[in-house]
């Protein structure tokens, strides 16, 4: 008696992509794995500006629907999780960096040593790191340079973030 296997993960971006796009987010990341009988599917999204509970919710019908019309993609009983980023989680894409404009990182750079600051601006190839720890008070920070970055948890962050670097 063979099992029905789960679709590959290629397979499941390429379905959930453009869902996901269309309810207003961006997939992150999906993974699936065995709780029991079931399949686990957890879908991880976020966009620009940060993604509120309702669109989580509105992202999670609509990934709901389009596994549940092709039975093939999730073979079996399965539960659905859709999530966000969490504070942890590695800056490895340009819209990561993008997303954490204003935030407090810690980076480890393949040279020069760890750094930590605020990101001021970030595009497709490099971030704009300032603050007090940074050396010279700014730091153009190419994304090839990085070997891992994370944005710092503030309890008690300033209300509002000035990310221009003050001129000496």
């Amino acid at each position: 008696m063979s099992q029905a296997k789960a679709a590959p993960k290629e397979t499941l971006i390429g379905l959930l992509t453009p869902v996901i796009s269309a309810a207003g987010a961006e997939l992150e990341d999906v993974t699936i794995s065995r709780a029991g009988s079931r399949s686990v599917v957890r879908v991880v999204v976020d966009r620009d500006g940060g993604i509120d509970l309702d669109a989580v919710a509105e992202v999670s019908r609509a990934v709901g629907a389009a596994l549940d019309a092709d039975p093939d993609a999730i073979p079996g009983t399965y539960v659905l999780e859709v999530t966000t980023p969490g504070v942890d989680r590695p800056l490895t894409q340009p819209r990561h960096w993008r997303r954490t404009q204003g935030r407090l990182v810690s980076v480890t750079r393949r040279s020069g040593g760890p750094v930590t600051g605020r990101v001021s601006t970030a595009d497709e190839q490099q971030a704009v790191l300032v603050g007090d720890d940074v050396p010279g008070g700014r730091l153009t920070l190419d994304y090839g340079d990085v070997s891992r970055a994370v944005v710092q948890v503030e309890f008690n962050g300033p209300d509002t973030v000035d990310t221009r670097a003050s001129a000496s």
